[in-house]
């Protein structure tokens, strides 16, 4: 007796290579748990059906005619905030990776990643994690890196966002590609208290997800620069 969606994840597939989107479909409605409610060959399309489709999560290429994954996702971003959006991308060294992380995006995969991973990372996201492949992660950390050995802007002290000794410590952390269960352990905390850690973070320095946060540190010179 097959297993009932009703209570299944709502996500929606956005790329214009209908091959690889139907691919995509197959192997997330195999899952008891999610379920693939429409399909986009461009970004405007992917936020018209995102409106109409109540999803939960859009699985967003990167280039795509129309409009691309980067202006789709600040769109969705800007209407519906509550929707997490995965980027997908066919190159670890993605000079658009930066771009969509300040978009809103709250996950960056690879499209050659095994099912295994895709699945994995779908679940995470739709869990309220940041997802990040180990060979963008490492690429994203030296970015972070160089950001933060370049001189701080004298005018922007640490004290004018408002970030705490411990947020501070924390955002360093999330910055080196620490999750949340990893962090507590190093600083003796409780998970749910870096969960509350990283929800102030966010709203302080007025980003949407931790790696936003990061990049964002990184600029500003909040980084302690042992990256």
């Amino acid at each position: 007796m097959p297993t009932s969606k009703k209570t299944s994840k709502r996500i929606l597939i956005a790329d214009d290579h209908a091959l690889f989107r139907h691919g995509m479909a197959a192997l997330l409605n195999d899952q008891p748990d999610l379920e693939v409610v429409g399909q986009a060959a461009d970004g405007l399309e992917a936020l018209q059906l995102a409106r109409d489709l109540d999803v939960d999560l859009i699985v967003m290429d990167v280039n795509m005619p129309i409009s691309d994954g980067l202006e789709a996702t600040q769109m969705v971003r800007k209407l519906m905030p509550e929707v997490k959006i995965m980027m997908l991308t066919v190159n670890d060294k993605d000079e658009t990776l930066f771009a969509a992380i300040k978009a809103g995006a709250g996950g960056y995969m690879l499209k050659n990643a095994d099912a295994d991973d895709i699945l994995e990372g779908v679940r995470q996201m739709l869990a309220g994690q940041a997802v990040l492949p180990p060979q963008l992660a490492t690429y994203l950390l030296q970015e972070f890196g160089r950001l933060a050995r370049l001189p701080r802007p004298a005018d922007v002290p640490k004290e004018a966002f408002g970030l705490t000794t411990r947020e501070l410590e924390v955002l360093n952390h999330i910055a080196r590609g620490k999750m949340d269960k990893e962090i507590a352990a190093r600083m003796g905390l409780s998970v749910y208290t870096i969960k509350s850690h990283v929800r102030n973070i966010l709203s302080k320095l007025h980003v949407a997800n931790r790696w936003e946060a990061a990049r964002r540190a990184g600029e500003e010179g909040l980084l302690d620069g042992r990256l």
